[in-house]
């Protein structure tokens, strides 16, 4: 009896040492690559530039975007075109801040993904213009699909785009202020771009949320999403475990071409549990991403190996860059 109750002490001990493993290694373990040795490689790095975001963060948009160009040397940019921007007033159209952006790029030789639709970068997701807000869901499809093909029609000419991304993560259901996600009308998006101009078009999923499948058969090139630090009400922040190989395996599995996958959306900022990321003390902000994690997001992806990683984040840099901080933006400048 006494050695079934030793034996049943040790299994109860192996177990509570193994949980705590597990809370430390899914908790606290940083789960940073072994090596990080980063260097820029030509024509590798993007950055997504929203010039919604930068006046949320108080920031002149066009001296953000100007020092985005000109001091970070930034050479691929995903440049979300805001539906709510472009059409404030049904059926009257005004492109002359995207028209700025496009131009200064070109000036300057960038590649752009142009994002066009609904669901595009930043919060809340969904950038429907306000005159929509008592349309149904069939009848706001209807107007995206007059959108698309204005903005297309306008935009067929320029020369530095260089991909159309349709939609932002327009599969995923977990996030956003959005409708219920729809593949079939995903579809007549992405047919609707391809009757209008060749260009390749691109469709992004979750990294996490998505096993990707769907996403990668519907455009040219698919681009996932890349986060290691997030944040739930359960769980408080939060750390992936995956190691790099894990997206490889992911895109295998799923058939993607080595020279279709992407990383649209490479963690660069903190996690915002709550408010905005212009009020979130910075104090608060290194717990999901300091300077350390930085370089290990950016070695992660390197790790990775898609055919191209785009930054999220570039705005913030810039914004702490003017506010004493400047490590961000110096530590990007050695990647462009």
């Amino acid at each position: 009896m006494k050695r079934k109750r030793t034996i049943k002490l040790i299994i109860i001990l192996l177990v509570l040492i193994l949980i705590l493993w597990l809370f430390w290694w899914l908790k606290f373990a940083k789960h940073y690559p072994r090596h990080i040795n980063l260097s820029a490689k030509p024509d590798y790095y993007g950055v997504t530039f929203s010039k919604k975001f930068a006046s949320q963060l108080g920031l002149d948009w066009r001296q953000a975007y100007t020092a985005i160009l000109d001091d970070l040397g930034a050479k691929n940019i995903r440049l979300p075109i805001y539906w709510d921007d472009i059409e404030k007033v049904k059926g009257q159209y005004d492109f002359s801040d995207y028209d700025y952006l496009f131009a200064e790029g070109d000036k300057r030789g960038v590649s752009f993904i142009a994002s066009i639709g609904w669901r595009l970068p930043r919060w809340p997701e969904c950038h429907a213009p306000s005159w929509t807000n008592s349309l149904p869901t069939s009848d706001t499809q209807k107007e995206v699909l007059d959108m698309l093909k204005v903005t297309v029609e306008h935009y067929k000419v320029e020369p530095g785009i260089v991909y159309w991304q349709v939609e932002n993560e327009p599969l995923l259901d977990t996030f956003g202020l959005c409708p219920h996600s729809d593949e079939d009308f995903l579809r007549q998006e992405v047919a609707l771009v391809k009757s209008l101009d060749s260009r390749p078009i691109i469709v992004s999923a979750s990294g996490e949320l998505s096993s990707w499948r769907t996403e990668s058969r519907i455009g040219d090139i698919f681009a996932t999403t890349m986060y290691r630090v997030v944040w739930g009400p359960v769980t408080g922040y939060f750390r992936y475990p995956w190691p790099d190989w894990f997206y490889s395996l992911k895109a295998n599995l799923a058939n993607i071409d080595p020279s279709r996958r992407f990383v649209a959306e490479l963690q660069a900022e903190p996690w915002v549990p709550n408010g905005t990321l212009a009020d979130q003390p910075l104090l608060e902000s290194y717990k999901s991403f300091d300077i350390e994690q930085f370089k290990a997001n950016v070695q992660y992806a390197d790790n990775v190996g898609f055919a191209k990683v785009y930054l999220w984040g570039v705005e913030w840099w810039y914004y702490n860059s003017l506010h004493g901080h400047p490590e961000y933006w110096q530590l990007a400048k050695t990647l462009f």
